[in-house]
């Protein structure tokens, strides 16, 4: 499909400037790395402090990042499938208020006025800059969602009778969970922690922003993660060189992701003393049910890569493993989505570990957590980011890939940084090593009275996998900006790798249609948070305390 010149501004807009950033993003999380390890035992460096720096590679990577790219990717897959490009007004509006509020947000946190990390938990206080940038990066993704709705009701009408493709079923149930999803943080960003930080209001409920924050903290996993499911399903088995072996299991999938994924926030809250054990039951029996979908995926995608392995001429039970196209320069995508996928069985196993009330009493709060999300987002998120950002780049601006053959051992190397930095962090948690914490001024340091000999080897294993992964973006930014800055010498146009699905599957009507799908999903949620939010009223209360970020001391006492 063609492109016209403004709706390919906004794609390249959307892959270059979110990159630029996580140089930053980057950066910032290998200097935690070196802070936890103990080589550095001082508050900050280059005038940018331990909890400023976390800040910026939480945003970064964990909400700009991923924000912008799944919305690209949205661009894409809506205008390959349908030979449809957005309405003007629509993708322009979301990308000037996406742009605008990271640019509000970054300003933010490199003069130190939002170090409360990606969570921003109150009484901790950042700025009204922040707060409202982060609101605009949200509000900016909904708007290109709008579009792509417009479009599809129109081809609809266009073609009576068809089914909706998976990856548009599939964006559709992402950007579906994620208004869901947002819509809660965007309400405890602009009524209640705004003005609260401008002073209009001088009281703040600290459960309930909580809460808020958690009704999307999750679903945003699942944000982060269904681009990544939508391109196993739908690109994966063409670059495998086989077919999908099934489109009806990803349809129900990428549904019981839409209905389980949103009402289950409350299992990051299982500490807090305001939620009744009924809901926490609750929530722990729905958590265990969103591994459903992840396990489904496992064996589809699984058989269609036996199905191109066995094509390629495997013989035996596991022969088709080391018949895939590993190594091709040709062919790198193949890479990422293979070694993302490795980390995510990693990623998924140590997530069931989270939904056990039990179990998470003992790894609450330590750095199993940031250990096991970092298998999902620096797994098959960053991986399919890293893949895909290549190749819409190239395909839209009309520019071939810089360094190929580079390119193609990227994943491999970041694979085993990523498992080397979360098995470090892992089982650094296992015994009882702090997460958010700079064990440099303290546990790691050698001078301290609360030096802690057991963490230093965990967290010397985290370093390593952090500076692995580090120099393995260098080379992922030499590729990618080499590529970006290079001259067009190719047809400029939207094209995606495009699945068949290796059996005619007899349609399922209850898979075709999202509504019956969208209903329970809000059910679900309602019968989850009600509750929730009775308990948290009945139970806590807001109250004057106030926290500048740079000083634990109650600014009201």
């Amino acid at each position: 499909m063609n492109i016209s010149k403004s709706y390919k501004t906004v794609i390249l807009t959307g892959l270059f400037m979110p990159m630029t950033l996580f140089i930053f993003g980057v950066y910032n999380g290998v200097m935690q790395t070196i802070y936890r390890a103990g080589v550095i035992h001082q508050p900050a460096v280059a005038g940018i402090n331990y909890y400023q720096g976390l800040t910026m590679h939480g945003v970064i990577n964990a909400l700009v990042l991923t924000t912008f790219f799944a919305v690209v990717f949205g661009h894409i897959t809506l205008s390959h499938y349908l030979k449809k490009e957005p309405p003007k007004l629509t993708y322009q509006i979301s990308i000037i208020l996406m742009v605008a509020g990271t640019l509000m947000d970054f300003e933010a946190m490199v003069t130190g006025n939002a170090q409360a990390l990606y969570t921003f938990y109150a009484p901790l206080r950042d700025s009204a800059v922040f707060y409202i940038g982060t609101a605009l990066l949200i509000i900016g993704s909904w708007i290109a969602f709008f579009g792509w709705v417009k479009i599809w009701f129109e081809w609809r009408k266009e073609n009576p009778g068809k089914k909706m493709p998976l990856a548009i079923l599939g964006t559709f149930v992402n950007f579906s969970m994620w208004i869901l999803g947002s819509v809660p943080v965007v309400y405890e960003i602009l009524v209640i922690l705004t003005p609260w930080s401008l002073g209009l209001t001088n009281t703040v409920n600290v459960p309930l922003t909580r809460m808020l924050f958690w009704m999307f903290g999750h679903p945003l996993v699942y944000f982060w993660l269904l681009p990544a499911y939508t391109a196993y399903y739908t690109i994966l088995p063409k670059v495998a060189g086989g077919k999908l072996y099934s489109g009806n299991a990803g349809r129900l999938a990428f549904l019981l992701f839409l209905i389980l994924s949103a009402p289950v926030g409350v299992h990051h809250q299982f500490s807090e003393p305001v939620f009744t054990p009924g809901t926490k039951l609750w929530v722990s029996i729905l958590t265990y049910g969103v591994a459903l979908p992840s396990f489904m995926t496992a064996f589809t995608v699984g058989a269609s890569l036996e199905y191109a392995g066995r094509k390629r001429g495997a013989k035996g039970l596991f022969g088709w493993m080391v018949k895939l196209p590993y190594f091709q320069r040709d062919n790198y995508l193949f890479g990422y989505f293979i070694c993302g996928l490795f980390l995510f069985i990693f990623g998924g196993v140590s997530g069931i570990v989270n939904a056990s009330y039990a179990l998470n009493q003992m790894i609450h709060n330590t750095a199993w957590v940031p250990g096991h999300f970092h298998l999902i987002i620096a797994g098959p998120t960053i991986l399919m980011i890293f893949g895909m950002s290549l190749y819409i780049y190239s395909s839209v601006s009309g520019k071939v890939i810089k360094f190929k053959s580079l390119a193609v051992i990227i994943p491999y190397v970041w694979m085993i940084g990523v498992a080397l930095l979360s098995h470090g962090l892992m089982a650094g948690g296992l015994m009882g090593e702090p997460r958010r914490t700079n064990l440099g001024l303290s546990y790691t340091n050698p001078d301290s009275p609360l030096f802690n000999q057991h963490w230093v080897s965990t967290t010397t294993l985290t370093m390593v996998g952090g500076m692995t992964m580090g120099v393995t973006a260098v080379l992922y930014f030499i590729v990618f900006f080499a590529t970006a800055l290079g001259k067009a010498t190719q047809p400029q146009q939207i094209i995606l790798p495009e699945s068949e699905e290796l059996h005619e599957e007899k349609p399922i009507p209850l898979l075709l249609n999202m509504k019956p799908w969208l209903i329970v999903s809000v059910v679900l949620v309602m019968f989850t948070y009600v509750p929730a939010l009775m308990s948290v009223f009945k139970y806590s209360k807001p109250v004057k305390n106030q926290f500048q970020t740079e000083s634990p001391s109650n600014i009201e006492k």
